[in-house]
């Protein structure tokens, strides 16, 4: 069989993502923060763009020279003693009995020097350790000890591996734990919920005998709240084991909760929807992003006598500032008409609440607007928006369907609020099942939901079970 060479012609159709393609996606993904980063990198990386700052200007007049001028000496350090006005310095200091000093009003530190800083669990600690008798050995394992407590003030690792890090035994090193358990606050450094709560009721010498009982052997049953069983264990009345159970309520599980930062999450909407009459507006929020244009001066070198290969980097670098900017308006578009169609579906949200959402999935978004489904879901990642109602990420408009027996079908997060709503309702001595807020949606909103998708939302919504969120009277 002979073996030769052919040329064949064949024309075929296929999808090429090009620089600019990959551009354009990228930019749609980005968050309002992100977005702001890459212009300014750009705006490093490429002498063609520059921030657009004629608005700015036109709005503030500069003052003229002899006026800045004027400014400057005012604002300078330097001051004739001949210029000095000795009556006003003098009216800045009161007289005392010890002679005079500056008046409350100068000698006062600024507000910036009164702020309190928090001292946080590890300093706290610390502090301790330096007053309390270890020697250098014991201080750097204690020291070791306290660097690996979590935020609660548990710790996590095992003495093995302390014990493999300053080459003692395990029992050495328990020793030294057990030291620095006694350290305030009160079950520090404890290894389990169980070992927190003894060290508490020793060391804060609470004489309670069936407390002690119960942290050491009942913890399922008290996590459960059996207090029959515990009784019927420990051969004692009900009463007395809700008693020691009121003894136990009143540790603190989480010894480093005190210590604890609560840190702000500082959310910046990428898109405000306002109420407008009956309608609502979109608006996009592009304070802090810079405003590209290209820059005069490379235009004129380009159009001027400027030599080939400095006018060939120019045209290099225009094109991908003209792509960006006009990458960066088509994203702003296409964010905006995102939103204006959400609105659109999702108007008894805006109108009346969280239990008004309907369900709405990208398709229904993409058809509405003549775009993909993937074009939208870039869109609504990583955006927040700012509604009458609170701020939302823009994936929470989007939820499945939940059937009901009349009427149209209702969002799951719809579900999740009726769910959340009926817990709050309830009674704290008397908590409904799941099977009973089964019953209750039902009943009382027409929502046909099977019990464990009722556990399944409350889980998600971190609320506990029927019988952990039961409480004593």
């Amino acid at each position: 069989m002979a073996i030769d060479l052919k040329l064949s012609l064949k024309l075929t159709q296929q999808l090429v993502m090009t620089p600019q393609l990959q551009q354009a996606i990228k930019l749609l993904q980005l968050s309002r923060l992100e977005l702001s980063d890459l212009i300014n990198q750009q705006m490093t990386e490429n002498p063609i763009l520059e921030e657009d700052r004629t608005e700015e200007t036109a709005a503030v007049e500069p003052p003229p020279r002899e006026k800045e001028a004027e400014s400057a000496a005012e604002n300078s350090g330097e001051q004739s003693y001949d210029d000095l006005n000795w009556e006003e310095f003098l009216d800045s200091f009161v007289k005392s009995e010890h002679g005079f000093r500056m008046s409350e009003a100068e000698e006062k530190p600024s507000a910036e020097t009164t702020v309190a800083k928090g001292v946080s669990l590890c300093e706290h600690l610390l502090w301790q350790l330096r007053l309390s008798d270890f020697d250098r050995e014991g201080e750097e394992i204690a020291e070791y000890i306290i660097g690996n407590l979590d935020e609660d003030g548990y710790l996590k690792l095992p003495l093995e591996h302390i014990a493999q890090e300053f080459n003692k035994t395990p029992e050495e090193i328990e020793q030294t734990l057990k030291k620095v358990q006694k350290f305030d606050p009160a079950g520090i450094a404890s290894r389990s919920l169980q070992e927190c709560l003894l060290v508490q009721l020793k060391q804060w010498q609470i004489e309670n005998p069936l407390a002690e009982k119960i942290v050491m052997n009942h913890m399922k049953e008290l996590e459960k709240k059996d207090y029959r069983a515990i009784a019927r264990r420990e051969k004692v009345p009900v009463e007395k084991v809700k008693q020691a159970v009121k003894v136990i309520c009143d540790l603190e599980p989480k010894p480093g909760r005190p210590f604890a930062e609560d840190k702000a999450q500082y959310i910046t909407p990428d898109i405000y929807v306002y109420r407008t009459g009956d309608n609502y507006s979109v608006i996009l929020n592009e304070d802090g992003l810079p405003k590209l244009r290209i820059s005069p001066y490379y235009l004129n070198l380009l159009r001027g006598g400027a030599p080939a290969a400095t006018k060939e980097y120019i045209k290099e670098k225009l094109q991908g500032a003209m792509w960006l900017i006009r990458s960066i308006h088509q994203r702003q578009r296409t964010i905006y008409r995102v939103m204006e169609s959400i609105v659109k579906f999702q108007k008894g949200f805006f109108d009346k609440g969280v239990t008004y959402l309907k369900p709405l999935v990208l398709r229904d978004v993409a058809k509405d607007i003549s775009m993909h489904e993937s074009t939208v879901s870039r869109v609504t990642t990583n955006k927040w928006v700012h509604t009458p109602h609170g701020i939302f990420a823009m994936k929470f408009f989007f939820n499945s369907k939940i059937n009901r027996l009349e009427g149209e079908a209702l969002a799951s997060e719809s579900v999740r609020e009726r769910i959340r709503q009926a817990i709050n309702q309830e009674s704290s001595e008397h908590p409904m099942s799941d099977r009973e807020i089964v019953a209750v949606l039902r009943q009382e909103h027409g929502i046909e939901i099977a019990r464990r998708t009722v556990t399944k939302y409350r889980e998600s919504m971190a609320i506990l079970s029927s019988n952990k969120r039961k409480k004593m009277r």
